[in-house]
């Protein structure tokens, strides 16, 4: 298999690189530069933004497979559609639970592929995002535009993984380790009133279906979450009892992982298909230890 990937320097997105090539891919990684790409790969510098630049470092290379990890706007899905056009057959798009998030509600049922459609959302080519603070601030919608449009216009086939809430391993994000440091200091966390149960998967098992899907036969969109929701008071019980404290929670203002509405997801397909997840308690307490050390 020769399989690009675009992004992907760090996190699990550099587990993702290291996992393809030590299983025998030729793996070319496409970003600016910013981190140097794991040994026994092919680093191609560009801004995925400049269409031209990014025409210009892929030269003529053909492609198996390409694996977008840092497509967050309907602008850069329409970029890489141009692009990658003649170069590859196959495209994954990283995308997130975050395309739910307007569908959640308090006592849902865990949400299906189907509760989402891509062909039929709006997109807006025009809003700003060129902002980086647009685009943080519409995180969800852009992910949920990004994937329209490449359902509508991709000129390859396209998977679109729904990757729930990564936690374990060099998690740069800090949500785990928010509850990791309150609740060892004693000091209380926030929770809603009714908090609702969220799915989560492990970097190292993301990355692992991340490379399934990539080189698989199915298209569309599939979710990627362990089994066992938690929410967070339950999340809390489990970091308490890793460390050895009783957790303080204060109803009132949230934090990372307190949602009001559902956000389980169902991995039904990704079972029929053929890629069994590990459940929450499998790797919890380990991904608990990683955010203290």
């Amino acid at each position: 298999m020769d399989v690009c990937v675009i992004g992907g320097s760090r996190y699990f997105g550099r587990r993702l690189i290291e996992g393809l090539r030590d299983a025998g891919a030729a793996v070319t990684v496409v970003n600016r530069g910013s981190i140097p790409a794991p040994e026994g790969v092919t680093h191609l510098r560009a801004d995925r933004d400049d269409e031209a630049a990014l025409r210009a470092a892929l030269g003529d290379r053909r492609f198996d497979a390409v694996i977008d990890q840092v497509c967050y706007t309907p602008v850069q899905a329409a970029i890489a559609a141009r692009v990658f056009a003649d170069r590859t057959p196959r495209y994954l798009l990283t995308s997130t639970v975050e395309v739910y998030a307007e569908l959640a509600r308090p006592g849902g049922p865990a949400l299906a592929e189907s509760a989402f459609d891509p062909a039929t959302h709006p997109v807006d080519l025009s809003l700003p995002w060129a902002s980086q603070e647009f685009r943080s601030d519409h995180y969800g919608e852009g992910k949920r535009q990004a994937e329209a449009l490449l359902t509508r216009e991709a000129p390859f086939e396209l998977v679109t993984v729904r990757t729930a809430h990564v936690l374990g391993g060099a998690d740069f994000t800090g949500r785990l380790a928010h509850y990791v440091e309150r609740i060892g200091q004693g000091r209380p966390v926030g929770v809603h009133a009714d908090p609702q149960p969220a799915s989560f998967v492990q970097e190292a098992e993301i990355a692992r279906f991340l490379a399934w899907a990539a080189t698989a036969e199915f298209t569309g969109p599939v979710n990627a979450a362990s089994q066992g929701a938690l929410d967070v008071r339950e999340l809390c019980a489990a970091v308490g009892r890793v460390l050895g404290a009783e957790p303080r929670l204060a109803v009132g203002a949230g934090s990372p992982f307190s949602f009001a509405g559902c956000y389980a997801v169902d991995t039904t397909r990704a079972a029929a298909l053929g890629f069994g997840f590990s459940t929450v308690a499998d790797w919890l307490p380990q991904a608990v230890e990683e955010a203290r050390s």
